[in-house]
């Protein structure tokens, strides 16, 4: 007999389900589908900078020692700077390291570095240099030549070259020529399989020793008959052409462009890798291409300029000639355990902290200041929660202390208002601050500071929704996973008063005038009308979060009464297209941010099954929508509310290009070739693709950046690490070498802001 499940059982099963899944200490759940990511060690790009004031033409690489071609003559790379070699030869074209020796064209000989001079080889003007059948082989631009007992010897046959066009061919096997067959002009050339290459400007020919054969190609053609460069790997050879990189397997040229993964198709250089990798040069920037990746390195954060004229690769680091300068990548040993130890570091020696709240710096005058911001609030939240999810995973004492220094300015934000659940966006010394307070308020307002009695401080109204979120979200993270005894009371309270004031104001937040602020509002006559229309999903998801979470902690009825009249309003049902895709001026990433804070707050303390399967509907559009990022943010996030497998490969490789350098530097994708979203996602937003942060600010941003005039907190990094570590997305590494899982005092004075000197945040407990 079979059984089956009625209707009302399946129910019962599934809210013990729903409960089991969400009703958990800062929703985390036994539950999923995914499998925890290894935190192995792996190679961060270091960047650095070498400006020139000419255009760097070669680049070269020998016994760890970086050489460059500047002006035609020969420089040392030395203490950050270019020195002219003594004994360089003049009118130098190329340096080429081949087979442990470096060797220099130029137009009156071909030169070899003899430890600490240049030696003349030959007199003869040589293009190019490669190792065939273990020996070295030079071409002029006619005619190939093998080094032979410290001497260049031609490899002409005496009879002359033959054509691979069989109707010259006579009975004998000679060949009768009207015109010699020509090898030249000769741009480079390259042995691959056993044969040696020649790359004309226009075409690639095969060379064994007598025939000029450019007929053996039978599938496939060239990209482009703008022929650049030629690298031999194994059982490929590469071509770059300014149209792509054409790509020779025996008798197949296949092609690979933009579409393909390459970045920038303009190709001008190519050079082996120290890991299996080949390096591109290009006229916009560098790539590095692995068997399953692409790597862009742009001018700004990663090179002095766009033009690439050459690459020199060492052990583990890599040098780009341009025409500005060279630009240097060195790759060293982390986990991301390391990383957020680095960070953290970051932190305290550039001076993003004071008085408990987290700044972006910039430049003012040619010095750090920290940013007094919109919303100091919510860049604290980034830093408090990630703090909270350090010491619930570690149970680290400094987390906790850190995290409870966040928490009391957090806390100071709503106190200094003297008005009972009303928040502050900033706070701003009057004696102390460098940054000039802000003249601009929300949607073109000016912006609204109001002075404390005492003199000391300045504080900024007008709140939005955003510093709310970010509050109830941390506030609520720091009761549930770190606080304690009078902690515990004052977050509780903190929250309380917040909804609490919301309620008063009629689902608004009433600034000092008794007036709504432009951004804090919930109430129905403002989002069911076209003024509010386009913040109608996520802002009835922010006001659900925070009367759910309200209820949560502080067991008050009028907050389940809250929750109930928002319910009848049709809000919850609201949440389920909260994430707007179009039209383009409603598409704003910090919504993003607020929904997710939002979603980890309400998921957290909603147990009730009809309202989760409303908020479930809501979170799998948003997520299949946000997806294409690879954000670690929004998919730990998913995965921690759903228990589904939420992409932690893809998590893990974002966290890892991170850059260290937090500066914002300019960056350029919108000329790219390989504006193409990856296969298996959908460009909801219609954002052209997503992009590493090694290569842009955001998941979607084509072009930005501040001209390393600014630094950002990279709070984001260690809130979702060490959220990823709480949830068991990402394990301890198994390393214990200190080297890969810590970074000590760099040992620099003062990198960024000076220390504070003003007067101190008050005291509250």
């Amino acid at each position: 007999m079979k059984t089956y499940i009625k209707s009302a059982q399946l129910t019962w099963l599934l809210c013990i389900f729903s409960y089991s899944l969400f009703a958990q200490p800062a929703g985390k759940n036994s539950v999923h589908r995914w499998e925890p990511q290894s935190d192995n060690v792996y190679l961060q790009e270091v960047a650095e900078k070498v400006f020139t004031d000419r255009p760097v033409q070669s680049i070269a690489v020998q016994n760890g020692r970086c050489y460059a071609l500047v002006d035609q003559k020969i420089c040392l790379l030395k203490d950050g700077g270019l020195s002219v070699e003594k004994s360089s030869p003049e009118g130098v074209s190329r340096l080429i390291s081949e087979a442990g020796e470096l060797w220099a064209l130029a137009e009156k000989g071909i030169y070899r570095l003899e430890g600490a001079s240049w030696k003349k080889s030959d007199d003869r003007a040589y293009v190019d240099l490669c190792i065939h059948h273990g020996q070295v082989h030079a071409a002029t631009k006619d005619e190939i030549f093998r080094f032979d007992e410290g001497k260049f010897v031609s490899i002409k046959p005496e009879g002359g070259y033959y054509s691979s066009d069989v109707t010259m061919l006579m009975e004998d096997g000679s060949q009768l020529h009207d015109t010699p067959v020509e090898l030249g002009p000769i741009k480079r050339i390259e042995s691959y399989s056993g044969t040696l290459y020649v790359l004309r400007p226009d075409e690639l020919i095969q060379f064994d020793g007598l025939v000029v054969n450019g007929d053996f190609i039978d599938w496939g053609t060239s990209p482009s008959k703008d022929t650049r460069d030629m690298l031999s790997l194994g059982n490929r050879l590469l071509i770059s052409t300014s149209k792509g990189l054409g790509v020779l397997r025996g008798a197949t040229l296949t092609v690979v462009k933009g579409a393909d993964g390459l970045p920038v198709e303009n190709t001008n250089c190519l050079e082996r890798g120290f890991d299996g990798d080949v390096w591109i040069g290009t006229s916009r920037g560098a790539v590095r291409m692995l068997d399953d990746d692409w790597h862009y390195f742009g001018a700004g954060h990663w090179l002095p300029g766009d033009q690439v004229n050459g690459i020199a690769v060492g052990n583990r680091v890599v040098y780009i000639a341009t025409d500005q300068g060279i630009g240097i990548i060195r790759y060293e040993s982390y986990t991301l355990q390391k990383k957020a130890a680095y960070y953290e570091r970051h932190l305290e020696e550039w001076g993003h902290k004071h008085l408990g709240f987290v700044h972006t710096l910039y430049q003012k005058n040619g010095e750090w200041v920290r940013e007094v911001s919109d919303n100091d609030g919510g860049h604290t939240a980034v830093y408090l929660a990630a703090m909270c999810y350090k010491y619930a995973a570690t149970n680290d004492p400094k987390a906790k202390a850190e995290a409870v220094e966040a928490f009391k300015a957090m806390i100071w934000l709503q106190k200094i208002t003297q008005t009972e659940g009303f928040i502050a966006r900033s706070i701003w010394s009057t004696t102390a601050d460098k940054d000039e307070r802000g003249k601009q308020g929300s949607g073109g307002l000016p912006a609204r500071w109001y002075p404390t009695s005492d003199g000391k401080w300045f504080w900024k109204g007008d709140t939005s929704s955003d510093e709310v979120s970010a509050h109830f979200y941390s506030v609520s993270l720091f009761y549930d996973l770190v606080a304690e005894g009078k902690e515990k009371e004052l977050a509780r309270e903190h929250l309380q008063r917040m909804a609490s004031y919301i309620l008063k104001c009629g689902w608004t937040m009433h600034d000092l005038d008794g007036k709504p602020t432009r951004w804090a509002r919930w109430n129905p006559e403002y989002l069911l009308r076209p003024y509010g229309y386009n913040d109608r999903g996520v802002n009835s998801l922010e006001v659900l979060a925070f009367m759910q979470s309200a209820h949560a902690l502080t067991g008050d009825q009028k907050f389940s009464n809250g929750l109930k009249q928002l319910v009848g309003w049709g809000y919850h049902t609201n949440t389920i297209r909260q994430k707007n895709t179009f039209p383009p001026a409603t598409l704003a990433p910090w919504d993003d941010d607020l929904a997710f804070e939002s979603y980890n707050t309400l998921l957290r303390y909603t147990s009730d099954p009809s309202l989760l399967s409303v908020y479930l509907r809501s979170l799998e559009r948003t997520w299949e929508v946000k997806r294409m990022d690879h954000n670690p943010w929004f998919n730990f996030s998913y995965g921690a509310i759903t228990g589904n497998e939420c992409e932690l490969e893809q998590s893990v490789k974002y966290l890892r290009e991170y850059k260290l350098d937090r500066r914002e530097y300019n960056f350029s994708n919108s000329d790219r070739d390989d504006l193409f979203p990856e296969r298996g996602y959908v460009s909801y937003e219609g954002a052209k693709r997503a992009f590493s942060p090694r290569e842009s600010l955001a998941p979607t941003e084509l072009d930005g950046g501040s001209n390393g005039n600014i630094v950002r907190e990279p709070t984001a990094f260690l809130r979702d690490y060490w959220m990823a570590r709480y949830h068991g997305f990402i394990l301890a590494p198994e390393v214990t070498e200190p080297e890969w899982i810590t970074v000590s005092p760099s040992g620099k004075k003062i990198q960024g802001a000076k220390p504070y000197d003003g007067p101190q945040r008050p005291d509250f407990y």
